[in-house]
């Protein structure tokens, strides 16, 4: 079915044509030999000018003498008055005002080259470079005086551009769906957008800094795997043509680090995209980055300080300060943060100890409370729904929840003290869970065990129960250190360090309905 175009993606495609009769290419394969941007070359000017000397009375001030640079970006915005215009020009940094003046631009070949080109040819979107120099206007603006202009991409579509009439916005890009469907535009038009992903940027940076820093080892394991393991959670599941066997995306990178412990690694880390095949929401994107880092001779105590002492340090590179505003709340990640068990935590919400209560127990205690229960959750299951319905969304600090039940932790430790329990923890920020971590369970027997429970839960109907992987129990019964482990969920942690509310404005390119 042939495009549909509007009246002025038409005049475009004809300015397209116009273009390449005149011998311009309007997509010209050399090189544009860009030397500055819109923000050094302010902050320049800047510099330049508080190191004049100040004019006596009488005198006149001082200018800064003009330089050339060559700057290079999307036409956004221009008036234009007669024989000259100013443009608004928007590179990878910023935006920078342009003088363009016919007197400038017109050459010997292209005698006709303002007239005809800048007032008629170019539309606002248009890529085009600048050879001119900097100088400031008598309103003050840094700017840049053209004397060279040079066509460097058409845009064949009209960019919303938000228009001002009466107090009243038109045009505005606020749509979400759209927004997420079309990021290249939301990056262009929309200010502020680029700068989370920048954040992200420094978030990714910081967090690989700590801990090359710290002396560990940045791994790769498999995407595609023989066994969905590591997490409790629903697979997306994908053939493998050359095997002709059925292969599972990822849940969770834990049982390949584990074996690289078992290896001789002191520390292994890896930031890479997970895959569940679950529901999507506000706080939940199938397809989402985590960073899981395990490390021999440590226990889950350790980990807690290491992870206060890395958000620290990530929040000061992202805001300057320890502190981040969500949704009005000032968060601080100012170490150390509270520690909390997970029993006391739903006893404090809801009146109810839960300590040695049988599975039957539990599933009157969560009917007392009205949360419905399926009848294929086992105790674990059910203390997870308690604490997510009655709990997780009341920690709006940094909160470590510690001391999980064994039925909800199969690849922990058991706690050295508390019988029946685990030495894991969770940390919730702004109500949500960012972080989950353990003592691993090294004991290959006690492991094995574990995951004949969870093998029973799957044949009650729990499709998100964990299988036995017989090679990480192989590789165990060679040997596993003492370790520590913790999974980060990295949207959420830029979410919480940018003060987003959705998920989908901390993913470039977030999962969408399929367009219509």
């Amino acid at each position: 079915m042939a495009q549909e175009l509007s009246e002025q993606e038409i005049v475009r495609r004809q300015s397209l044509q116009t273009m390449r009769e005149m011998g311009i290419d309007p997509y010209p394969a050399a090189e544009y030999p860009v030397n500055a941007w819109s923000v050094d070359i302010k902050d320049e000017y800047s510099q330049k000018e508080a190191l004049l000397p100040v004019a006596t009375e009488g005198e006149e001030p001082i200018q800064v003498k003009p330089w050339e640079v060559r700057i290079a970006g999307r036409l956004m915005s221009r008036r234009i008055m007669g024989k000259a215009s100013f443009i608004e020009l928007q590179d990878s940094k910023g935006r920078i005002q342009v003088y363009v003046s016919r007197d400038d631009i017109n050459t010997a070949e292209q005698p006709e080259m303002y007239n005809i080109v800048f007032k008629k040819l170019l539309d606002i979107g248009d890529f085009i470079g600048i050879r001119g120099f900097v100088f400031k206007t008598q309103t003050g603006a840094v700017s840049v005086h053209a004397q060279e202009l040079t066509v460097l991409s058409k845009s064949l579509r009209v960019l919303p551009i938000v228009k001002y009439k009466d107090g009243v916005a038109y045009d505005k890009f606020d749509d979400p769906e759209l927004r997420y469907r079309q990021r290249y535009v939301d990056l262009v038009v929309n200010e502020g957008v680029k700068d989370t992903f920048l954040k992200r940027a420094t978030i990714l940076r910081t967090l690989r800094q700590v801990l090359d820093e710290a002396g560990y080892t940045e791994v790769e394991t498999p995407t595609l795997q023989s066994i969905a393991g590591g997490a409790s959670a629903r697979p997306f599941i994908t053939h493998f043509n050359a095997l002709d066997i059925d292969m599972y995306m990822r849940i969770a990178t834990e049982l390949y680090l584990k074996r690289l412990i078992v290896g001789g690694f002191e520390g292994v880390y890896e930031i890479g995209k997970n895959f569940r095949n679950e529901g999507m929401d506000r706080t939940h994107n199938p397809e989402f980055t985590c960073m899981e880092l395990y490390v021999q001779y440590k226990d889950y105590n350790w980990m807690m300080s290491f992870t206060e002492q890395l958000l620290e340090k990530i929040c000061i590179a992202v805001n300057g300060t320890t502190e981040s505003v969500i949704e009005g709340n000032v968060i601080s990640f100012k170490a150390p943060y509270r520690r909390l068990p997970i029993l006391e935590a739903i006893q404090e919400k809801t009146g109810y100890n839960l300590t040695d209560k049988s599975e039957d127990e539990i599933r009157k205690i969560c009917k007392a409370l009205n949360l419905e229960v399926e009848s294929s959750w086992g105790k674990g299951k059910m203390i997870d729904e308690l604490f997510g319905e009655f709990c997780e969304g009341t920690f709006l600090q940094p909160t470590f929840i510690i001391d999980y039940p064994v039925e909800m932790s199969p690849l922990t430790k058991m706690h050295r003290s508390k019988p029946g329990l685990t030495e894991r923890f969770e940390l919730m920020v702004n109500g949500k869970e960012l972080a989950n971590a353990y003592s691993e369970l090294n004991d290959p027997i006690d492991q094995y065990e574990r995951f004949v429970e969870q093998m029973k839960l799957a044949d009650k109907g729990d499709d998100e129960a964990m299988i036995i992987d017989h090679d990480f129990m192989r590789a165990l019964e060679y040997g596993m250190p003492p370790t520590s482990g913790i999974g980060i969920g990295i949207d959420r942690l830029v979410m919480f360090m940018t003060g987003k509310t959705t998920i989908q404005e901390v993913l470039l390119f977030p999962q969408m309905k399929r367009e219509q």
